[in-house]
């Protein structure tokens, strides 16, 4: 479970690489070489030509999966038809998201659903299907969010699914480190993807001042980071220093003063939404 840096890994899967970060995450780890097993809703031509033109070898298989992490069954069993494919996974990523804010008074129980369904649901369901694959020496990783940690205005569903995904990660770590399997949990700020780019135009002030805390990465830095502090076997990955810096008044500082400081950050943020009257 030490560091992989120098040796890599083989092979990688990942659920959420149709798009955003997992697409990005599938790209660079076939430019290191690894044979990539991709799994998602949709998973568009030109994302698995892109992954094929990335490799190093041809040597290097892909074998891509449309499937709803929601569902554990189909999950389990494409899972299964990854590693006949390419072999059992070195490096396991589940990056499948969703994101749908609003103002808890006037959000919906179904988006709140979702949320929960997709990125907590799915991502239990991802570990159950890949961890019986593994050996000594792999690792899994969970994305979770910054706002697991601290979280965020309109962020109800979101933030709720990203702490419990905290929580699954860290009791799989715990149960898994016997068998010499790594768990790390992943908590990026916000990162440049077309979600997030197309949420960003309806997004509410006080929600953006939260998100400027802790700043924003592109996506190729994120997911670079991500990856060296995955290679040093560490359990809490955290990409950006402001991320880092703001993740560690969360957890050092006494609820009432991180309270005072994004109380006024609302504040401030929210003075300049005008209520219609």
């Amino acid at each position: 479970m030490g560091d992989r840096s120098q040796q890599g890994w083989p092979t990688f899967f990942v659920s959420g690489g149709g798009s955003g970060i997992g697409r990005h995450l599938a790209r660079t780890m076939a430019a290191r070489g690894a044979s990539v097993a991709v799994f998602d809703l949709k998973v568009p031509d030109e994302v698995m030509a892109e992954i094929e033109a990335a490799r190093r070898s041809t040597d290097q298989r892909v074998s891509v999966s449309e499937v709803d992490v929601r569902d554990p069954v189909a999950l389990a069993s494409a899972a299964a038809a990854a590693v006949a494919d390419i072999g059992p996974p070195a490096l396991a990523i589940n990056s499948a998201g969703v994101s749908i804010n609003d103002l808890f008074a006037v959000s919906r129980a179904e988006d709140f659903e979702k949320t929960i369904g997709v990125n907590l649901i799915g991502s239990r369901n991802f570990a159950a299907a890949i961890l019986p694959h593994m050996t000594a020496g792999a690792r899994l990783g969970l994305i979770a969010s910054l706002a697991g940690i601290t979280g965020g205005y309109t962020y109800a569903g979101y933030a709720s699914s990203k702490a419990g995904v905290i929580g699954l990660a860290k009791v799989l770590r715990l149960e898994y480190a016997p068998e010499g399997i790594g768990v790390s949990v992943i908590c990026p700020p916000e990162i440049m993807t077309p979600m997030v780019e197309a949420y960003a135009t309806t997004m509410h002030p006080a929600t953006r001042a939260l998100k400027d805390v802790a700043g924003t990465l592109p996506i190729d830095v994120a997911c670079q980071e991500m990856l060296a502090i995955l290679a040093k076997g560490r359990f809490m990955v955290i990409p950006g220093r402001k991320a880092r810096r703001t993740a560690r008044i969360a957890r050092y500082l006494p609820d009432r003063v991180t309270q005072a400081i994004t109380d006024r950050i609302v504040r401030r943020a929210s003075s300049r939404v005008r209520i219609p009257s």
